[in-house]
């Protein structure tokens, strides 16, 4: 008997959780969104009545109201829709320990076990009508032999759609698709395929993989094994544990071109992924700048350090250097920094180089005066440091992954 893997997702989740907790917004089209009178007025996500009215997802709010001027417009209340998050996946792990969240209001669930006693259409059902009768949510459904399959099938019927999608049925099903349709393809990946003559997903699946190794590397053969309907990865409930990257980002008020607005806003972006990484107690080699600029293109520049890096002053010259080097001078509407290959502090070996080995020089005449306290009081006598119990960083937006923290609480 093959896997049989749900993939949960809720339907415009940050929306219907607002809609839950006042029923009077029901039936009504509303959105969420940063400050409209500010550029963060970016819709985050939308109610299907708003999406029935041309809204969708990173629409200006002023635009929004343009075409849809009965639409809600409701501030994020993150603290809320992690509650709700709580309560949907506590609902899935009373059917089974193997659930992994991939974010707030999505996760994948192995039902194999539980198939050989029931039949996966009765449980997806039963799970969908528990989360929608004791959470007032609703979400769909993907039921497939492996989690790119689920995923997949999960978006086919929204809202409170179950789909069961079997590896046979990919010709017929997804290989007449657009690539840009399929889980793992963005824009950017969608137009390199195109240039190479790559149009759908069938295309892709009978791509040459020389081809695509030399155009993508290794993603590129994955994305073909993908297209074939071949996915190999477990439900790995553990994932929670594990932090890639840390990250933070800001759309700006305005347009802005002046180094100093520039400089401010990098050393808060900087100190915001500080706080986090400390918090997590966490350091990581890669730092990724990201500029968005007025025309809406996107610039991103990353470089690997020797070592591991987590206070804000390190953070905040190594964004500096790299910004330097891409930036054009176009007017700029959104700055993001991000960590990443993350480890904790505790397994990080600090490199002795041509650069940092006067620091250790300095330091070691205590190293010898602790030798001689050691000889003659004892071992331990004197500590280098006492590592004191860390700050919790409480996130105000959901877009990191520290809302995992609320589940592994839970566990």
């Amino acid at each position: 008997m093959g896997k049989v893997i749900f993939h949960v997702d809720m339907n415009s989740f940050y929306a219907s959780v607002e809609q839950a907790y006042n029923p009077e917004l029901k039936g009504k089209p509303i959105a969420i969104a940063g400050n409209p009178k500010e550029r963060r007025g970016i819709i985050v996500t939308s109610s299907y009545e708003a999406r029935a009215k041309g809204v969708y997802t990173t629409m200006n709010v002023q635009e929004a109201l343009k075409i849809c001027p009965e639409i809600i417009i409701l501030p994020p209340d993150f603290p809320k829709y992690r509650e709700a998050s709580k309560a949907m996946f506590s609902i899935l792990r009373s059917y089974t320990k193997l659930v992994e969240p991939v974010s707030i209001d999505e996760g994948y669930m192995d039902v194999t076990e539980l198939s050989k006693e029931r039949h996966p259409l009765e449980v997806a059902k039963e799970i969908q009508m528990r989360i929608y009768n004791e959470l007032d949510l609703p979400c769909s459904i993907g039921i497939a032999p492996n989690k790119f399959l689920a995923k997949t099938a999960s978006d086919m019927k929204k809202p409170m759609g179950i789909t069961v999608l079997r590896k046979r049925e990919v010709p017929e099903k997804l290989w007449p698709l657009p690539v840009i349709k399929m889980h793992g393809v963005g824009n950017s990946t969608a137009k390199k395929l195109e240039a190479l003559k790559i149009f759908t997903i069938g295309d892709l699946a009978n791509a040459n993989e020389g081809l695509l190794k030399e155009q993508f590397g290794k993603i590129g053969l994955q994305l073909k094994r993908k297209a074939h309907g071949i996915d190999t990865r477990e439900v790995d409930p553990d994932s929670i544990y594990e932090t890639k990257s840390v990250g933070n980002s800001t759309t700006l008020p305005v347009d802005i071109t002046e180094m100093e607005d520039i400089k401010k806003t990098f050393l808060s972006l900087s100190e915001k992924v500080a706080e986090r990484l400390e918090a997590k107690n966490l350091c990581g080699s890669t730092i990724t700048i990201q500029i968005r600029d007025c025309y809406w293109k996107n610039h991103t520049k990353s470089k690997t350090l020797q070592n591991p890096i987590y206070l804000q002053k390190d953070i905040y010259a190594e964004a500096m250097e790299l910004f330097q080097k891409v930036w054009d001078e176009t007017p700029i509407r959104l700055l993001g920094v991000t960590v990443s290959n993350v480890i904790d502090k505790k397994q990080s070996a600090e490199q002795l180089s041509i650069f940092n080995y006067e620091q250790y020089a300095k330091e070691e005449p205590i190293y010898e005066i602790i030798q001689v306290m050691e000889k003659k009081f004892g071992k331990g006598i004197i500590q280098k440091g006492v590592e004191l119990k860390k700050k919790s960083y409480v996130s105000k937006t959901s877009f990191s992954k520290d809302f995992l923290e609320d589940l592994k609480e839970e566990l």
